[in-house]
């Protein structure tokens, strides 16, 4: 590797070393609170390269680019661990959690988020995919008095190894068709004029599989209502945006250039959208635990974003930016807020545990209001924006079945919102009193509010900037 390639993935080694540097400083008697605003400090640094940087050169080691696309993804994996450092910093003095070992691991997995991100291989692909799912085995079960995360890791564990299983096992059959992991090469020599070789043809649904155990996918969706349920909140929230998201920012780059093959692998990836919306739906509906509720939900919402990933090219892929962009700020802020409202290695988890906290804490849960908002899909919010553009692409596509269902989930979606919203407000004013907001927390929370709000009011900028990505 050249002086060239390690300055365009300066942004990448800085989360790596940094993850490094505080694992190694973490052995010494230093305050948990330092390691956390280190952290904090070190991703905002990547964050800042990537927008600043000018890569010498496109791309690196024939395995990841370096492009304004990478750049992108890497700024928003690295937001997402600054604002998951900022509401771990009481919950982790509340839980003992050890500064170094936390603070790397987040590290760590923001910056395999942004190798996959980046990757235009397979090899590439697997390494990032690898490498964020390492740490996050590790983090679901950080809690080591949590029997419930315990359960969560292991759950975690044995279906990521299959999935890990079922990715290698494409990987090796879609070389074997193709002769080369280079994505747009092994795609275009996939496709043949009758479709696609049957060797490659396998070896994509395998691959398939693998990326829908990952991101959720129906009927490889089993493993998230537990692990959502049992991991640490903070943890929860950048496992539901930024190891989802930067799948699926992989999902883009993997398709684009399967161009004769995709009428093949499309009629799969219908059914697949269609189920994930459907059961999802359904399952979502009967949750009284809050968490378990938003692991279905966001079942629903891969669903929607993979609709935009069938709408192809231009409105299609612009949209599943899009959408994973405001995801990521919404989410992240609703899973914040209940990180926000734990208390003494307890977080509130039945929607009895929410009542009455509109009364005495407002700040806290009028966002938490905006975001479940937001995720229904309701104006003035991202959410809104995210699934205009999803539908509409998807019936510019042609896919109006698909988006009339979309539609459908999504109108059934503000009940099971709607009934956390209730309680929030509309219950015991006489509600026993949470903890002290810290500053860190207020501050994160009003980050992810700003940008639901924002990108529901003024999603021009970001859509304008999504189609000089995607050109």
């Amino acid at each position: 590797m050249t002086g060239a390639d390690l300055l365009a993935m300066l942004p990448i080694l800085l989360l790596v070393g940094g993850s490094t540097l505080l694992l190694m400083v973490g052995t010494w008697p230093i305050s948990t609170r330092s390691l956390l605003f280190s952290g904090i400090g070190i991703a905002l640094c990547a964050a800042l390269a990537a927008i600043w940087q000018i890569p010498p050169v496109a791309e690196v080691a024939g395995m990841f680019g370096t492009g304004a696309y990478a750049r992108f993804f890497t700024v928003l994996w690295s937001l997402a661990a600054v604002l998951t450092l900022g509401f771990s910093l009481r919950y982790g003095d509340d839980e003992t959690f050890p500064g170094g070992e936390y603070v790397s691991l987040v590290l760590f997995a923001a910056a395999g988020m942004a190798i996959l991100s980046a990757a235009t291989s397979l090899v590439g692909l697997f390494l990032g995919l690898e490498s964020f799912t390492l740490a996050l085995y590790i983090l679901i079960a950080f809690n080591k008095r949590s029997a419930e995360g315990a359960e969560a890791g292991l759950k975690y564990l044995i279906l990521g190894a299959v999935a890990t299983g079922f990715l290698a096992f494409g990987i090796a059959l879609i070389y074997a068709a193709a002769g080369t992991f280079h994505l747009p090469e092994a795609m275009a020599t996939l496709s043949t004029g009758a479709g696609l070789r049957p060797l490659g043809l396998v070896g994509l649904a395998m691959l398939v599989v693998a990326l829908g155990f990952k991101v959720s996918l129906v009927p490889f969706h089993l493993w998230t209502p537990d692990v959502y349920q049992g991991a640490p909140a903070p943890v929860t929230g950048i496992l539901a945006t930024g190891s989802k998201g930067a799948v699926f920012a992989a999902m883009i780059t993997l398709f684009r250039g399967l161009e004769v093959g995709w009428p093949v692998i499309a009629p799969l990836l219908w059914v697949l959208a269609a189920a994930t919306m459907v059961v999802g739906t359904l399952c979502a509906l009967r949750q009284e635990n809050v968490k378990r509720m938003l692991a279905y939900s966001s079942v629903v919402h891969m669903g929607y974003v993979l609709i935009g990933i069938l709408a192809g090219k231009g409105a299609g892929h612009g949209a599943v930016v899009f959408y994973l962009a405001a995801y990521a700020a919404v989410s992240l802020g609703a899973f914040g807020v209940i990180a926000a409202l734990s208390r003494s290695g307890r977080e509130p988890q039945v929607l009895d545990d929410y009542r009455g906290y509109g009364f005495r804490h407002p700040v806290r849960a009028g966002a938490m209001a905006v975001f479940l908002f937001s995720l229904a899909g309701v104006p003035p919010t991202a959410g809104f924006i995210a699934k205009f553009g999803i539908f509409f692409a998807a019936m510019e596509a042609g896919y109006i079945g698909l988006a009339l269902l979309g539609i459908l989930a999504s109108l059934i979606s503000v009940y099971y919102y709607l009934r956390l919203v209730i309680v929030l407000f509309m219950a015991d004013s006489d509600a026993p009193a949470g903890p002290k907001c810290s500053a860190s927390e207020y501050a994160a929370v009003v980050a992810c509010l700003a940008a639901t709000l924002i990108l529901g009011i003024f999603p021009g900028p970001l859509l304008d900037f999504i189609k000089t990505l995607l050109s």
